[in-house]
């Protein structure tokens, strides 16, 4: 008797841990490439990185984008890169769904971490981002994603005063490529 209830609590558990669970959010996740610019320093140099979130109810969500820029100064000779962190908000509409072949054009934007290296000089700052773009997808789980961002550092902002100048000591663009799998 004591094997048949040791059987059937491992057979229920099981059960419970294999069981389906309807879908609660529309998560993604995107490897990208891109390029930055709109800064003098940045100019056309390669970025690379990742982005993954959920959208709860197929419009709202939260997103954390990483993105990495060796040789972001344009010195070969430096050992130099920047690098982003950020946790956004995401708005998104679903064309067609959040099934099968779709479009969704976002808009999104946070806040993060903004590092930069320049030979023996870095810096960590705090900074925003703001963009957007578009996922289309070929089927349930796979398709593209185009995004274009505005980075920012906090660093002479002045709050005080409404002055949210972007054109600040430290910003760029970057436009980027990539997978996107949900």
């Amino acid at each position: 008797m004591r094997c048949v209830m040791k059987t059937l609590v491992v057979c229920a558990a099981v059960a419970l841990v294999c069981a389906p669970l309807p879908a609660r959010a529309d998560g993604y996740f995107s490897p990208w490439a891109g390029v930055n610019f709109g800064n003098t320093q940045a100019e056309g140099h390669r970025t690379f990185g990742v982005s993954a979130g959920a959208m709860g109810a197929g419009v709202f969500g939260g997103e954390f984008d990483f993105g990495y820029s060796p040789d972001f100064f344009g010195e070969k000779t430096l050992d130099n890169h920047a690098l982003t962190a950020m946790a956004n908000l995401i708005v998104g509409i679903p064309i067609g769904g959040t099934r099968g072949a779709g479009l969704r054009p976002y808009v999104t934007g946070g806040v993060g971490l903004i590092r930069t290296k320049l030979g023996p000089s870095d810096s960590n700052d705090a900074g925003f981002d703001l963009g957007g773009g578009v996922m289309g997808y070929f089927s349930d789980h796979v398709g593209l994603r185009g995004d274009l961002r505005f980075m920012r550092n906090f660093k002479d902002l002045d709050f005080n005063n409404l002055d949210l100048n972007v054109n600040g000591p430290f910003h760029f663009w970057r436009g980027s490529i990539g997978l996107v799998l949900r």
